[in-house]
């Protein structure tokens, strides 16, 4: 069992780096982490750290200087946004909360929920920053 779990380790491994390496010089997520776990730990350590890798490549690119800017700046709504869950980056807004596009970049959006302001992804609420 444990011989099968090593070598089906080692093939996703090794699958998974020549297709991050064909799409990137940067190799990140789960296949960064196997890649780098093969070398430090040898298949067992490719399989950890492909998991590993995988939560950490699920990390959220910040979004352009011009769109925090925007949301700095733009106009808060009249009416106050208060949620009783805390706003936390990688989580969805609840759908209670309107979220407002930004028109020079359609691909964020944001809201002022709880007097804090968040630059969210549209089209899964996703908070991907909260502007401090």
């Amino acid at each position: 069992m444990l011989s099968k779990l090593i070598v089906g380790a080692a093939t996703a491994a090794t699958l998974m780096s020549g297709v991050a390496f064909a799409q990137s010089s940067t190799v990140n997520g789960a296949a960064g982490g196997a890649i780098t776990g093969a070398i430090v730990g040898g298949p067992v350590g490719a399989a950890v750290g492909g998991v590993a890798g995988a939560v950490v490549g699920t990390a959220i690119d910040p979004p352009p200087q011009k769109v925090i800017t925007y949301v700095r700046e733009a106009p808060a709504p009249s009416a106050r946004v208060v949620v009783k869950e805390k706003v936390v980056v990688g989580q969805p807004l609840p759908e209670t909360v309107v979220v407002t596009p930004i028109p020079d970049d359609p691909t964020y959006a944001y809201a002022v929920v709880n007097d804090e302001r968040v630059i969210v992804e549209p089209s899964s609420r996703k908070v991907i920053q909260v502007i401090k």
